[in-house]
């Protein structure tokens, strides 16, 4: 599985993922993906909803549940004079879920965290040292690996944690080459950090539901986020030249850290996260729920480096409808999602937020023979980051999304009479 996964790797290119950690996964499946990444207050025996580890009680006592999700992205990067465009496609999440004992659930799988994809160069003339072009490259991806543990209290009552690794790489150069015919006694420079890091995360959630008059379901949950170590080992290179650079360039080394002489640090720092969210669900055809998330990336740092950063507040909106479960005729059995999402986002540049909003909508199709609940799932995201004042950028992102939910009785021995 991790090899697979580690295949997949993104081809993001947005600017935006320099600052920070880069473009943060929103960490949830399909099916509430579809639904505007709601998820703090739903469980369902049919899907893992690993955004609240108190979700995984929901599962059925005698079965197995997989899914697995696979993403297409069309990005659009414009500002007032230029636009680009491109794709990628790449491996969202592998997840599995399973019953231990008649209170106990657990679940475990692995999804990315977040990503990084860059390639800006800025050319500017400067008093002394004439035309100076800056290019600076980036590349990495963080990838979580989670184990989960759900526990059923009492009637509506549940309490799960998630015990997580963070792992990835981060690597990132920057060139500054001069007109060495104006300048000659300057020479240029790359400086190449080569990033690695992993950390023990752990998340803990609670989920309360009631049932009124068998018709009416009501739910509320909560989950806390708290990393708590982050190591980074950095490799460290600079070099200058005199030429345009190439691999057949000469070079002359000023700083050189890598192998056992990497720079390591363990001071640092990520943030806190609370969510909250609330749901209602009527009979098994509709179910509306509403998140809000908060994370103070303002106390981020790594390596002693802090970005312009700031504490960002997610809020979603979802709904599904079935519009009747218990029909013979296959179409009404379709679920049908739509949501919306909007965070005012933790980077901060000249002074603006590059806040993201998205909606999103996305289809169900049962796969119900004899002994399974599988499904099929597709969902479709818009979404705008950043802004064209100041000279900054938008960019649109047309996200479409499959995966495939296996939901298998186990545990169970059939008599042919």
């Amino acid at each position: 599985m991790l090899s697979v996964f580690g295949v997949a790797q993104n081809e993001i290119n947005t600017p935006y993922s320099k600052f920070g950690l880069g473009n943060l996964s929103q960490r949830s499946n399909i099916v509430l993906g579809s639904m505007g990444g709601v998820g703090y207050a739903l469980q369902h025996a049919h899907y893992i909803n690993f955004k609240n580890p108190a979700a995984f009680a929901a599962f059925d006592s005698l079965s197995f549940i997989a899914d697995l999700a696979f993403a297409v992205t069309n990005y659009q990067l414009k500002t007032k004079e230029l636009s680009y465009s491109g794709n990628f496609a790449k491996l969202e999440y592998i997840t599995i879920g399973l019953p231990v004992m008649r209170m106990w659930r657990t679940s475990f799988g692995i999804m990315p965290y977040s990503s990084v994809g860059y390639d800006i160069l800025d050319t500017r003339v400067t008093e002394h040292f004439g035309k100076v072009h800056n290019q600076y490259q980036g590349r990495g991806i963080l990838q979580l690996l989670y184990w989960g543990n759900a526990f059923k209290l009492c009637k509506g009552l549940t309490l799960g944690v998630n015990l997580s690794y963070l792992f990835g790489t981060i690597n990132s150069t920057s060139f500054a080459e001069y007109n060495t015919e104006e300048v000659p006694f300057i020479r240029n420079t790359m400086n190449s950090n080569f990033r690695y890091l992993d950390g023990i995360q752990i998340n803990g959630g609670v989920q309360y539901h009631i049932t009124i008059n068998e018709k009416h379901r009501l739910g509320i949950g909560t989950v806390y986020e708290k990393t708590l170590k982050l190591w980074s080992r950095e490799n460290l290179v600079r070099l200058t030249y005199a030429n345009p650079y190439s691999p057949n360039t000469v070079f002359d080394t000023i700083k050189y850290n890598v192998g056992a002489d990497a720079v390591r640090t363990k001071n640092a720092k990520m943030p806190h996260i609370i969510g909250t969210g609330i749901s209602y669900g009527y009979k098994d055809k509709l179910l509306v729920a509403a998140d809000i998330t908060w994370q103070n990336w303002k106390k981020f740092y790594m390596s002693n480096i802090k970005d312009s950063l700031q504490n960002n507040l997610v809020t979603a909106l979802g709904m599904q409808f079935i519009p009747d479960p218990l029909s013979s005729k296959y179409f009404k059995k379709i679920n049908l999602r739509a949501g919306t999402r909007f965070s005012t986002g933790y980077i901060v540049i000249q002074n603006h937020p590059i806040s993201e909003f998205a909606i999103s909508a996305g289809l169900g199709f049962p796969i119900r023979t004899f002994n399974t609940r599988s499904s099929v799932n597709i969902m479709f995201e818009y979404s705008r980051l950043g802004t064209l004042q100041n000279n900054l950028i938008i960019q649109n992102y047309y996200k479409l999304t499959f995966n495939f939910i296996l939901h298998e009785k186990w545990y169970q021995r059939r008599k042919l009479e």
